[in-house]
């Protein structure tokens, strides 16, 4: 298992995070139906509202998983927050190196497919990701990957107006 890099602006991204006082925080309607409506569009078992902080991925929002945490250093999103496209999209995760030892690939629950796209603040920090994930190898086609792109930037946008009107 690779474990993924910092960003080099660490330190001001995580205190762009804090910025949002949405860590730990109760469940949110809104942000409950974007998850649902990402995870029907896709047609996965798994969705979520995932949030790196500097030792957790923290899920705001999440279908069809119990836990509400992992360490960041086995999160899929730590890795997804790295990339410049935005985008992370891992069609088998037992064949990728970063991830093919992973605990929540190799036991329950046995994620297999992962594709994350990137919550981005508008100061331009990645904070986490909209994510799917399903227990088989799989792609999304291309207007799934367009619908997970708006439910990201609408997630983003509720997450930035909840910032200014607490």
């Amino acid at each position: 298992m690779q474990k993924p890099e910092v960003p080099e602006n660490e330190k001001e991204r995580l205190d762009n995070l804090k910025s949002f006082h949405v860590m730990d925080t109760l469940p949110e309607p809104d942000l409950d139906d974007l998850t649902r409506m990402a995870s029907e569009i896709c047609e996965t078992p798994i969705a979520l509202i995932s949030l790196i902080d500097d030792n957790r991925q923290w899920f705001k929002s999440k279908v069809g998983l119990e836990i509400t945490e992992t360490p960041r250093e086995l999160a899929f999103c730590a890795h997804a927050i790295l990339e410049h496209n935005n985008y992370l999209i891992v069609k088998d995760a037992r064949l990728d190196e970063r991830f093919s030892d992973n605990p929540f690939v190799v036991n329950d629950p046995n994620i297999i497919f992962y594709a994350g796209v990137v919550l981005r603040s508008t100061e331009g920090y990645p904070l986490g990701t909209m994510c799917v994930l399903d227990h088989k190898p799989r792609e999304l086609t291309i207007d799934q990957m367009k619908s997970l792109n708006i439910i990201a930037r609408q997630a983003m946008y509720l997450l930035q107006i909840k910032k200014i009107q607490p």
